[in-house]
């Protein structure tokens, strides 16, 4: 990177961080690791009477209401910020309003996004404007898309492309929000994968894996089902297939309309919810894994995004423009500082980190 991109990255002097969907379920969480962190958020969202409910004007938080389809709204709503996190899914609904008034605004732009399809939508559409403003674009910077992404990077270290490159998530439950809901419904899109070195639909039926973890999760099946990782790893990891694999528990609640939301266990407003994700990396005979575990998979989206605009306002980045989250940030590094919600363990092994099954 250039003295002049270093120069442009850090020019604002503002710490102000617009939260589009501020009073949702993420947004709230989002809220409060930017107050921990120092920043200052500004809550934003499609209803002022939502805002109030949340209690952000109780603990000084300025609240900004608009409608992300007015674009002139939404450009004043961003006024005074030097980032904007995007919690306002479903992303194929609000992703490309929010980059291009944060490329209007000359600021970053970040969110939160599972959804394939605006993932590559983001790349394609915004990265030359993102590049030329020397602003940073990252959209799935959180537990779904781009904690694979920081997990698979680290693992690849020297490595210039991999064989093989599975993920799997056990969630030991998975009481989804009414935005995951929402979105589900609505994200009616075939999902990708990486077969024969080239993106795929997933094979039907899809493929199935049995695997064993620590405690609580112990024998597992999963079941082939990419998220928003696919089209962020592909851009920077050359590998002959990636397939990602969600445990069946997980699944089975997500689809079951019955399934009540998460409730709080704790004064953080965190579930009971555990989840463990596991990366596998191959070339050859080498076997590379990542184990990482942590507890509630919106809450932990908090602390993963908020590290990412923390290191960006501070100019700890390796590049501008619509990106990857590892091709921005040193991925060891960035996982090493989540520590205090993100256990990470990595080992390297000759033998097949699987019981049964193999991806089409």
């Amino acid at each position: 990177m250039t003295t002049t991109q270093q120069a442009d990255i850090t020019r604002t002097p503002s710490e102000a961080v617009a939260v589009l969907g501020a009073n949702g379920h993420t947004g709230r969480f989002v809220v409060a690791e930017l107050l921990r962190r120092g920043l200052k958020p500004i809550a934003i969202g499609r209803s002022a009477e939502r805002l109030a409910e949340a209690g952000f004007a109780e603990r000084g938080i300025e609240c900004r209401e608009v409608a992300i389809e007015d674009d002139a709204a939404l450009d004043r709503a961003l006024t005074g910020a030097a980032a904007v996190i995007n919690c306002a899914g479903p992303f194929m609904d609000t992703a490309d309003a929010a980059v291009r008034a944060a490329l209007r605004a000359g600021i970053h732009y970040l969110d939160v996004t599972a959804e394939q399809p605006s993932v590559q939508a983001t790349f394609d559409r915004h990265e030359a404007a993102a590049r030329k403003a020397g602003v940073v674009v990252i959209p799935a910077m959180g537990f779904y898309g781009g904690l694979a992404d920081l997990l698979v990077a680290a693992l690849m270290d020297e490595w210039q492309h991999a064989d093989t490159i599975e993920i799997r998530v056990a969630l030991d439950s998975w009481l989804p929000t009414k935005g995951t809901r929402v979105t589900g419904e609505k994200n009616t899109a075939k999902r990708l994968a990486v077969s024969g070195g080239e993106l795929r639909p997933v094979h039907q039926p899809p493929a199935e894996k049995v695997s064993v973890l620590p405690a609580p999760f112990g024998r597992q099946t999963f079941i082939e089902l990419p998220f928003s990782e696919v089209p962020l790893i592909v851009r920077h990891v050359r590998t002959n297939e990636l397939h990602t694999f969600l445990s069946t528990i997980a699944l089975r609640d997500v689809r079951d309309p019955s399934t009540p939301p998460p409730q709080a266990i704790d004064e953080t407003g965190r579930s009971a919810q555990r989840f463990a994700v596991e990366v596998i990396v191959t070339q050859g005979d080498l076997h590379r894994r990542a184990l990482a575990q942590g507890q509630d998979i919106y809450a932990v989206t908090a602390p993963i995004i908020c590290e990412a605009v923390q290191r960006i306002l501070s100019g700890d980045i390796r590049d501008t423009g619509a990106k990857p989250p590892a091709a921005i940030f040193h991925a060891a590094s960035f996982l090493g500082a989540l520590g205090p919600n993100l256990s990470v363990e990595t080992s390297i092994s000759t033998e097949t980190p699987w019981i049964t099954g193999t991806a089409p």
